[in-house]
């Protein structure tokens, strides 16, 4: 009988305290996962996985070393999360900033939400490094910050700590969202806000429909290449399930142009956004992936030669 191989997930606290410099405190928290997608939590349950969580680790890491500075994409999706914190009367001294596009949401913070202490959590620590090197707005510089490796699956956080969360294009790799999503609303205080904002179900239709047609005629079958990603009726499910009082949804479509199929790659890659599926296929056909770039051309490309790709985004203030 096939033996499994189980590895502990770790969460390391990493404190910086500003006064005195005092080394970093480690907090570890965790659970065990066999290698056939079925995890085994601490009170004994199990779930079936969809995801690959360390090979989504190391993706983020990748793409630390890879990530455009400015990303007008990412910019984008960040400002208008962060727009809501403008029409909130009251303030958010402790706030959680976790996975996804943390550099982009701390530069844009620019003093929004009168943050008086800031959490930047991540899976990947060289990721947070990024962050914490990074040149930083002047508005920022009072923030007390904290820079957490952890997994959104199992935040090291006691309940009602925090008055903000924000989760900008991250959560949708969770393979538990509805349990990321309560752990989030547990974390939170009463009067607390959570932004987040996932990629929806339009995602990337393009190179999905590209894939498939190239895979049919070069191999005679498909394999997923594009993970699979929420419907926008999903969304509002879930925040009612994790127990939000006034659940919203907004949607937001962006079109980013590309001069090639592969040039997108290159940016999905820096955004640290490939396929991370558990049961994928590990091997790419050189024929399938060039017949795929193909098709993408001649069924998507502009008059300018440009090909579109779509990325839809929920956002969720609640």
């Amino acid at each position: 009988m096939r033996a499994f191989g189980a590895f502990q997930r770790s969460s390391l606290l990493l404190r910086r305290r500003r006064a005195n410099n005092e080394p970093y405190a480690l907090v570890p928290s965790g659970s065990f996962c066999t290698d056939n997608g079925f995890e085994t939590t601490s009170n004994g349950s199990s779930r079936v996985n969809i995801f690959d969580r360390h090979l989504k680790r190391k993706q983020r890491d990748r793409a630390a070393w890879l990530t455009r500075p400015n990303d007008s994409f990412v910019d984008a999706v960040a400002e208008n999360l962060l727009d809501r914190l403008e029409d909130c009367r009251k303030t958010f001294p402790t706030a959680l900033c976790l996975g996804g596009s943390l550099e982009a949401v701390r530069r844009l913070l620019r003093g929004r939400g009168g943050i008086e202490k800031l959490i930047m959590m991540d899976t990947s620590y060289d990721m947070l490094k990024l962050c914490k090197d990074a040149q930083q707005d002047a508005h920022n510089d009072n923030i007390e910050t904290c820079f957490v490796v952890g997994d959104e699956e199992f935040l090291p956080l006691k309940e009602s700590s925090l008055d903000l969360a924000i989760s900008c294009l991250g959560l949708h790799w969770t393979n538990d969202l509805p349990g990321a999503m309560i752990q989030c609303k547990l974390a939170l205080k009463p009067d607390g806000l959570f932004l987040g904002a996932i990629l929806g179900g339009e995602t990337l239709k393009e190179l999905r429909i590209a894939c498939t047609v190239a895979q049919m005629e070069r191999e005679g079958g498909i394999s997923p290449r594009v993970s699979p990603l929420a419907q926008v009726r999903d969304a509002g499910n879930l925040l009612t399930r994790a127990g939000f009082t006034l659940p919203s949804v907004d949607v937001d479509q962006y079109t980013v142009k590309y001069n090639s199929a592969l040039e997108l790659i290159e940016h999905l890659r820096a955004m640290g956004e490939t396929n991370a599926l558990l049961q994928r296929n590990k091997i790419l056909n050189r024929e399938t992936a060039l017949a795929t770039a193909a098709i993408y051309d001649s069924m998507f490309a502009a008059e300018d030669g440009s090909i579109p790709a779509t990325f839809q985004v929920y956002r969720i203030p609640s």
